[in-house]
């Protein structure tokens, strides 16, 4: 199941803070990458959410992906939530209830509350499907009075699953994208913003594991295909912006594109 609440901190109405965590993952090792994760919302305070690559906490497991599984992430999370008073999402590798791994993202509320969304497009290319259970539920997540859908990595090339049906205004990509093919991200996300009008914030890693690099590029996009923030080259930092669902709603009344699209 997944949970939620309406008790979180005061937020401005109609403006919600992101801030995506942009960190260099080292390979399995948790603890390294709470302290990273930690420094960045340190140098970073006050944002309404915080967003977290995928499997930000170990790496892109793909091979023994049972011996990366844990529930501390999702714990140190809750924590962070509940401390900062704020949303935080991010992936990590679980294990399901029927004992096999998934790839599972959560959205954790300030009460310790949480979304939760099993990725449905495992990367074959990597491995992925091999070792884990691909999910089969869409996740829209509600929070400041924004609603958030809920999709990782390789789920962005896939435009059919993304589809906006009148049921969310920003859609959070959390990705282990590849420096090879930095330049698809980035048109990437910019077509699912556009073709959907919606926010699209896309929280991608840096530096690299055993398999390859990774370059960053984590940035928020509007609805017109806009960037508001990007990550200033490959190195960790924070990247920073404003959801303004005043400025959304006007824009969806002015050019209501969503109303003629494909059932």
């Amino acid at each position: 199941m997944y949970y939620f609440c309406n008790t979180h901190r005061n937020l401005t109405p109609q403006l919600v803070k992101v801030t995506i965590l942009q960190t260099d993952v080292r390979w399995r090792d948790i603890g390294a990458n709470i302290l990273a994760a930690e420094k960045l919302v340190g140098g970073s305070p006050g944002a309404d959410l915080y967003v977290l690559p995928e499997m930000w906490a170990t790496g892109f497991v793909t091979e023994s992906p049972s011996e990366a599984c844990s529930g501390f992430p999702l714990e140190w999370m809750k924590g962070l939530a509940a401390g900062r008073r704020c949303a935080v999402c991010g992936s990590a590798a679980v294990m399901g209830a029927d004992g096999k791994p998934r790839n599972r993202q959560y959205f954790v509320l300030p009460d310790g509350s949480y979304y939760y969304y099993d990725k449905r497009h495992l990367f074959a290319y990597g491995g992925e499907d091999k070792g884990y259970v691909r999910g089969n539920r869409r996740v829209v997540a509600e929070y400041g009075g924004v609603r958030f859908l809920l999709q990782t990595c390789y789920d962005l090339r896939f435009p059919v699953w993304a589809r906006n049906h009148d049921d969310y205004d920003a859609a959070i990509f959390v990705a282990n994208w590849p420096t090879s093919r930095r330049g698809v991200w980035h048109v990437l996300l910019r077509a699912r913003a556009i073709e959907n009008q919606c926010y699209v914030i896309g929280a991608n890693r840096t530096g690299a594991d055993p398999s390859c690099g990774y370059a960053g590029g984590s940035a928020v996009i509007d609805a017109r295909g806009r960037t508001l923030a990007q990550a200033k080259g490959g190195a960790p930092q924070a990247v920073t912006a404003e959801i303004d669902m005043e400025a959304l709603r006007r824009f969806r009344e002015k050019f209501p594109v969503l109303r003629d699209r494909d059932v």
